[in-house]
C-alpha cells in the first residue's frame, strides 16, 4: 500500500489523523535516507575494487609486455613469431580494455556518487530543516494559545484586541510552516523518483558501455584469434614431429657407444687430463680440449676451480692455443696411468702426456690427431637413384593414386616395419621383382616409398640437404621465398630435380583430397620435410630446423607447377649459406601483428594480413574504411573454379563468383578478397582479374 496523501487543508485542523499521515511520509524518508547512504557506502566500495581490478589487470599487462619467448634455433618460422608476439597483443587488447574501465572509474563519481549525495543533503536535508522549523512553530503556537485562551475575558477590550491580534500573526506562522514542510515533503517523495534512479541509470549505462566496448573488441580480435589458432595449430604439429625425431635421436644416443664423437666444429673435442710436473711429483689437471684437423690447432682450457690452498700457487689462465706436430699412443708399461698418449707441439718443447677418459675415447683422440690407432673408415652408402628406383617409385604413387589416394591418414600412418623391409628387399634385391598390388597394402607401399626417399638423401653430399633451402624458408619476403627455391631447385643433380618433380606432382594430388584423406600442404610438408631434408648430423639444432624443412616443401608442392614447368629467374640472388644468425632476427617484422602505439580498433573484420614494416596501417574505422584507405592496389576479379574453405580464413566460392577488394596477402599462393561481404584468403591460381 503506497503513501497517504497530504492535504494542504488538513495543515490547519491539524488532526491526530494528519499527524499520523504526516509520520508515515517522515518514516519513508528517513528509509529512504538510509538506504542512499548504504548505496553510498557500497559505491564506494565497488569504485574502489574497480579500481584495485584495474591496477591488478594493468600489472598482469605488463608482464605480458616485459616478456620475450626465445625459440630454439638461430631464425624463427612466421607462427614462432607471430605465437612471440601474441603476448603483447594480447597485452594491448587488455590495456584498450582497461582504458575504458578508467573511463567507468572517474566517471562513477560524478554519475552515481556526487549526484545521490547531492539528492540525499540537498532534498532529504530540506525537508529535515523544514520539520525542525515546523515542530518549533508547533510548540511555540500552541503555547501562545493556551495563553491566549487562558486571558480573562474581564480585560480592556483593547487589550482583548490586541491579543486577538497576535494570536492571528502567530496562527499564521504556524500554517506557513506546516504548509511549507508538508509541500516540501510531498515534493521530496516526487523527487526521488528520478533523482534517485537517474545516477544509477547513468552508472549503469557506463558500465554496458564497457561491457559492449569488450563486445565491440572480441568481435574485432576474431580474426586475430582464428590466425593466432592456426599458427598455435601449426606449431603443435611441428612440436609432435620434431619431439618425435628428436626422441629417437636420444635413445639412439643412449644405446650408442658412450665414447662416441660428438657432431660439432672441432675434428674431437672434450674433458683431457693434462700430466703437470711440480717439485714434490707430479699432478693431473683437467682441461676441456679441441682439435681442428686441418690447422692442426689444440686448445686447452682449464675448468677446475680450486681454493687457493690447493692451487699451489698455479694461477688458472684463459684458454691455451697450440699447434700439434704429432701424436703417438703411450705404452701402459711407460706409465702407472691408463688411457694416456703422448703429444708434441710447436709451441712447447719435449712431450705432453694426456691421459683420456677411456680406452675408446683415447682411440678417438688418437684418430683425429693422425696418432699410431687405426682410424675406421665410415662404410660407404649405395645409390639407389637410378633407373630401378624410378620404376619403384612410379609404381607406388600409380597404386596409391589408383586405390588409396583418399586413405585417412595416407603418409602420416605407416605400415608394419617387417613387411617394409621386406618390401625394399623385394624390389632392391639382386632379382628385382615388379610390386605386386594383391600382395602389398597401402600403408605397406607408402611406407616403402618414404623408406627409398629417405634412403637417397642419406646419401654422402645429397643436394637433397643444401643448407642454402633453409636459408630462403627463414626469409621474410614470401614471393622471394618462392623465387629462390624455384632458383635452387634448378642446382639440383638432373636426376634429383626429376624424382622431386614425380613426387611433388604427386603430393599435389594428394593434396587436392585433403577432405577425404586429410592430408593438407601443411600436413605433407611436416611428412616429407625430414624425409627429403634431413641433416647428415643428427642433433638437436638440426631436429630444430625441421619446421624450415617443412616450409620448403611446402613451397615445392604449392608452387610445383611454377618451379618445375618454368624456367628460374636468373637474377634472384641466393643467400650465403651461413647467413642465418640470431642478430638477424624477423622478429621485428612479425606477419599478421601490430607495433607502436595501439589504436582503439586493432582488428579489423578482414585478416590481419598487413607487413609490420608497410607504411600503411588499419584504421579505427569500419571495414570499408580500411579497404578504401589502405595502399595495396586492390581489384576486382571472378573465379574459374570452386573452391571450399579448409579453414574459417579462407573463404568457400562457386565458379563465377565475383570477388572485390582482391589484393596479395602474405601467404604464399593466396590473395586476400571479399566474397558475399566476407572478407578471406583465396587461392591465386583459381581467379582472373577482371
Amino acid at each position: 500500500m503506497g503513501l497517504p496523501t497530504l492535504e494542504f487543508s488538513d495543515s490547519f485542523l491539524d488532526s491526530p489523523e494528519f499527524r499520523e499521515r504526516l509520520q508515515c511520509h517522515e518514516i519513508e524518508l528517513e528509509r529512504t535516507n538510509r538506504f542512499i547512504k548504504d548505496l553510498i557506502k557500497d559505491g564506494n566500495m565497488l569504485i574502489s575494487a574497480l579500481k584495485s581490478l584495474s591496477l591488478a589487470v594493468q600489472r598482469f599487462s605488463q608482464s605480458l609486455q616485459e616478456f620475450q619467448f626465445e625459440c630454439i634455433g638461430d631464425t624463427e618460422t612466421d607462427d614462432e613469431i607471430n605465437i612471440a608476439q601474441s603476448l603483447k597483443e594480447f597485452s594491448q587488447l587488455l590495456s584498450t580494455m582497461e582504458e575504458e574501465r578508467r573511463r567507468l572509474i572517474q566517471n562513477a563519481d560524478d554519475v552515481l556518487i556526487s549526484p545521490l549525495e547531492r539528492f540525499r543533503k540537498e532534498q532529504i536535508g530540506a525537508v529535515k530543516e523544514g520539520k525542525k522549523q515546523f515542530d518549533k512553530e508547533t510548540e511555540k503556537y500552541y503555547s501562545v494559545l493556551e495563553k491566549h485562551l487562558s486571558l480573562s475575558s474581564r480585560k480592556k477590550e483593547s487589550h482583548l484586541q490586541e491579543a486577538d491580534s497576535q494570536m492571528g500573526k502567530d496562527r499564521q506562522v504556524f500554517y506557513d510552516a506546516s504548509l511549507q514542510y508538508v509541500f516540501k515533503i510531498q515534493e521530496v517523495q516526487e523527487r526521488k523518483k528520478f533523482e534517485f534512479v537517474e545516477p544509477l541509470l547513468a552508472f549503469l549505462q557506463g558500465l554496458f558501455t564497457f561491457y559492449h566496448e569488450g563486445y565491440e573488441l572480441a568481435n574485432e580480435f576474431q580474426p586475430y584469434k582464428q590466425q593466432l589458432q592456426f599458427n598455435l595449430q601449426n606449431t603443435r604439429n611441428n612440436f609432435e614431429s620434431t619431439r618425435a625425431e628428436v626422441e629417437r635421436l636420444m635413445k639412439r644416443i643412449r644405446s650408442s657407444e658412450a665414447d662416441m664423437k660428438a657432431p660439432g666444429c672441432f675434428t674431437m673435442e672434450g674433458f683431457l687430463y693434462l700430466q703437470e710436473k711440480r717439485a714434490l711429483g707430479s699432478v693431473w689437471t683437467r682441461y676441456y680440449c679441441t682439435y681442428e684437423k686441418g690447422s692442426k690447432l689444440f686448445t686447452m682450457s682449464n675448468t677446475e676451480t680450486r681454493p687457493a690452498s690447493r692451487q699451489n700457487g698455479v694461477v688458472s689462465q684463459g684458454a691455451e692455443m697450440l699447434h700439434l706436430r704429432s701424436c703417438v699412443r703411450r705404452k701402459r708399461e711407460s706409465i702407472d696411468k691408463r688411457f694416456c698418449f703422448d703429444i708434441e707441439v710447436v709451441e712447447r718443447h719435449g712431450v705432453t702426456t694426456l691421459q683420456a677418459l677411456s680406452e675408446s675415447n683415447r682411440r678417438l683422440w688418437l684418430e683425429a690427431m693422425d696418432g699410431k690407432e687405426p682410424v675406421w673408415p665410415l662404410c660407404p652408402f649405395i645409390t639407389f637413384l637410378n633407373e630401378t628406383g624410378f620404376t619403384f617409385v612410379k609404381r607406388c604413387i600409380e597404386l596409391v593414386e589408383m586405390r588409396g589416394i583418399d586413405m585417412l591418414g595416407l603418409y602420416r600412418t605407416g605400415g608394419v616395419n617387417s613387411k617394409v623391409q621386406r618390401l625394399m628387399t623385394t624390389v632392391f634385391g639382386k632379382e628385382p621383382c615388379d610390386l605386386d598390388p594383391d600382395l602389398w597394402d597401402n600403408k605397406t607401399i607408402t611406407s616403402g616409398l618414404k623408406n627409398y626417399i629417405r634412403r637417397i638423401r642419406c646419401l654422402s653430399g645429397s643436394v637433397f640437404v643444401e643448407a642454402w633451402f633453409l636459408c630462403v624458408s627463414e626469409s621474410d619476403d614470401q614471393g622471394y621465398r618462392i623465387r629462390a627455391v624455384h632458383a635452387l631447385v634448378y642446382k639440383l643433380p638432373e636426376k634429383n630435380r626429376e624424382m622431386l618433380d614425380l613426387l611433388t606432382d604427386h603430393l599435389l594430388k594428394v593434396s587436392t583430397h585433403s577432405v577425404q584423406n586429410l592430408m593438407t600442404v601443411s600436413n605433407l610438408g611436416m611428412i616429407f620435410g625430414p624425409t627429403l631434408m634431413r641433416s647428415q648430423e643428427e642433433t638437436v639444432a638440426a631436429m630444430m630446423n625441421i619446421k624450415f624443412q617443412n616450409i620448403v616443401v611446402e613451397i615445392m608442392i604449392e608452387n610445383r607447377d611454377k618451379i618445375f614447368g618454368e624456367v628460374p629467374d636468373p637474377s634472384v640472388l641466393l643467400p650465403p649459406a651461413s647467413s642465418s644468425s640470431r642478430g638477424n632476427s624477423r622478429r621485428s617484422r612479425a606477419i599478421c601483428m601490430s607495433s607502436g602505439k595501439r589504436r582503439p580498433r586493432l582488428y579489423p573484420p578482414a585478416l590481419c594480413l598487413a607487413d609490420n614494416d608497410s607504411t600503411s596501417h588499419w584504421p579505427a574505422a569500419t571495414v570499408t574504411h580500411t579497404a578504401n584507405q589502405h595502399q595495396t592496389p586492390q581489384q576486382d576479379a571472378k573465379a574459374l573454379y570452386s573452391c571450399e574453405a579448409e579453414h574459417s580464413h579462407e573463404l568457400s566460392f562457386p565458379q563465377g563468383a565475383h570477388f572485390s577488394n582482391v589484393c596479395p596477402s602474405v601467404e604464399p599462393g593466396w590473395l586476400q578478397a571479399t566474397y558475399n561481404s566476407r572478407t578471406g584468403l583465396i587461392p591465386d591460381n583459381y581467379i582472373t582479374y577482371t
